[in-house]
């Protein structure tokens, strides 16, 4: 099995119709793995690898945009600091701080020679029992891997909206699991999760918390228009607090917007004017149905409109705002 290989098909962290977007191409034809470059199709992971028994591991999908100015990674360091964080959690090592691992991706883009939109995919894991280490679920006691692959994808989601079910299966509370990161083994939910909408004619499923309040989407944040306030789920719930969020809520504060973190309920979503999903791997997509209920028209609303406009400008414009979110990728 190997860490560089990745199935062609749909981003990784999709949460979206098949066919809404073009497809991934496939990795590059190099990779980062256990601290060196090397050819994607080379690198191999022995049967007893404990993050695959486990789900020990930590991942992370990373947006690089084609600007007005050239390829630019959008919020690497962001990222790439949460992963850290969540390894810490887990007990990896990872040997390279958040500012080395963006000089890394900067590299493999360029190796790979990337000049459109790519996606990004580092994971770091558990590897193999130590000498002396007995068998069985532990943290300590194991070896760790970090690899990182590139895959050109277009950004821009199902601009013309999904179709959401609440789902029955709930998300899991932040003392059960540490939610506020991307845990592999955690992800179970949501494949779980959206197999079921899919399964019952839906594109995505928005998951509950243990006290009946929306958490977030199978991959995605989610947002509420109610009333012309912008809502979404704090993030001290049980939700992973996204940046693709942060981005929104900062840009929409400095358009003007109304915009709050609250508790939301199902019936929000189902009076709510407009709803909408945050990711990386999507940026804003509109929800036009909630567990078979129009929201609103049943059409993208303004709102989202704006929210989908902002974001682009951000992730777009090499000289515009923030210019701490991007990494400028050049030749090299």
């Amino acid at each position: 099995m190997t860490t560089a290989r990745h199935e062609t098909g749909r981003d990784p962290d999709a949460g979206a119709p098949e066919g809404t977007t073009a497809a991934v191409l496939g990795p590059g034809a190099w990779a980062y793995d256990r601290g060196r470059f090397v050819p994607s199709a080379g690198p191999s992971l022995p049967l007893s690898t404990q993050g695959l028994h486990y789900g020990t591991g930590v991942f992370e999908g990373i947006r690089a945009y084609r600007t007005d100015t050239g390829l630019s990674l959008f919020r690497a360091h962001d990222h790439y600091a949460r992963l850290l964080r969540g390894c810490r959690v887990l007990r990896i090592d990872v040997p390279a701080t958040a500012e080395e691992l963006v000089r890394i991706t900067v590299d493999l883009l360029r190796r790979n020679g990337h000049g459109d939109d790519t996606y990004i995919r580092p994971v770091a894991h558990k590897l193999s029992l130590l000498p002396g280490t007995p068998p069985g679920v532990s943290l300590a006691g194991v070896s760790d891997a970090l690899s990182v692959t590139t895959f050109g994808f277009p950004a821009g989601g199902p601009t013309r909206g999904v179709r959401c079910a609440i789902s029955s299966w709930r998300r899991p509370a932040r003392d059960a699991l540490p939610v506020q990161a991307k845990i592999t083994g955690g992800y179970v939910n949501s494949a779980l999760a959206s197999d079921e909408a899919r399964a019952a004619g839906c594109d995505d499923a928005i998951l509950l918390d243990r006290a009946g309040r929306v958490a977030e989407a199978s991959t995605a944040n989610v947002f509420a228009v109610l009333g012309g306030r912008v809502v979404t789920p704090p993030a001290t719930g049980d939700l992973l607090p996204g940046i693709t969020r942060d981005t929104l809520l900062t840009l929409c504060r400095e358009a003007g917007l109304d915009v709050a973190e609250r508790p939301v309920s199902p019936a929000d979503l189902l009076t709510a004017d407009e709803v909408f999903l945050s990711s990386t791997g999507h940026g804003v997509v509109p929800v036009l149905a909630v567990s078979g209920r129009d929201i609103g028209p049943g059409t993208a609303g303004p709102v989202t409109a704006r929210a989908a406009a902002l974001y682009d400008t951000a992730t777009r414009t090499g000289g515009g705002a923030h210019p701490e979110w991007r990494t400028p990728v050049a030749a090299g």
